[in-house]
């Protein structure tokens, strides 16, 4: 599932492409993703205009005129693709590389653009889903009302997180994948910041020392501008619009590492995995405390 440096460089990757052109038409070939598409609401933005695109946690939310904004969640394989004016198809996920041949079977929605531009969502296990609301009731929205801080925000720092954990029982690895608590990571990243922090991923939330929550804020942020500078993590085969690759992968030092040796310079420690939650979990046995 695409976490938070991969929907921003979706966003990133056509901001510039999509900004104020006009939807022409919608073709539905399949409306059925984790929520049926409301047909009524999508003829509503034909003939509107694309103002900008910005991403919530692992959303994406296309703004229009007249204030309709489509929120987009990409599941397990969603995707988006750009067919610009010279009828070049472009990529704008990180996830898999163009296949003329299997593609178009999986193209849920097109968008027929001005200037002879179309936007394709595809989805192949469509776990994905598209809406449209009001831009007044964002905030009240569902999806969004209950989560946490972004991780490079100013509100994500030591006071919020000492308040946040009074109290509770749970383990580290778990409060971080918590969207209530801080939106937009997930497993790849939680692994690799909690490397970084020296804490082990089963480590009881009030266990933490003052010192350890700090290096968990500051290396959260690090990690997650690395990976969006890199353009996320090709764990499969995720490349933006640009048809640049993400290169995080490159730089795991615990994620899909058992058995391998630590990175740190004078550590023995050797990479172990373990589950929790359900969800491969990888550390340390020396660094992480």
């Amino acid at each position: 599932m695409p976490e938070l440096p991969e929907v921003e460089v979706v966003k990133r990757s056509l901001i510039n492409k999509m900004q104020n052109l006009i939807v022409k038409a919608i073709k539905i070939n399949d409306g059925r993703l984790r929520y049926k598409i409301d047909r009524n609401k999508m003829k509503k933005i034909v003939g509107l205009k694309f103002k900008k695109i910005s991403r919530r946690s692992k959303y994406l939310l296309f703004f229009f005129n007249k204030d309709i904004v489509m929120l987009v969640h990409l599941g397990m394989t969603g995707k988006f693709f750009f067919i610009n004016s010279k009828k070049i198809k472009l990529k704008t996920s990180f996830y898999y590389d163009i296949n003329y041949d299997k593609d178009e079977k999986h193209d849920r929605l097109i968008f027929d653009l001005s200037n002879n531009q179309k936007l394709i969502y595809n989805d192949i296990r469509k776990f994905g889903f598209i809406k449209f609301i009001k831009r007044n009731d964002l905030d009240q929205n569902a999806h969004l009302q209950h989560l946490g801080p972004e991780p490079l925000s100013i509100k994500f720092n030591i006071r919020y997180f000492k308040n946040y954990i009074l109290g509770k029982e749970r383990n580290i690895k778990n409060l971080l994948m918590d969207q209530k608590f801080i939106a937009g990571l997930g497993n790849i990243y939680v692994n690799e910041i909690l490397f970084f922090s020296g804490v082990k991923p089963n480590k009881k939330v009030k266990e933490l020392s003052v010192d350890e929550i700090k290096k968990i804020i500051n290396y959260t942020k690090k990690v997650i501008k690395k990976a969006i500078i890199l353009g996320g993590s090709s764990i499969r085969d995720f490349s933006s619009s640009s048809g640049k690759k993400g290169s995080f992968q490159q730089y795991f030092n615990v994620y899909s590492k058992k058995g391998k040796k630590c990175k740190n310079k004078n550590c023995r420690g050797i990479i172990k995995k373990i589950i929790i939650s359900n969800r491969s979990t990888f550390y340390c046995d020396k660094c992480q405390k």
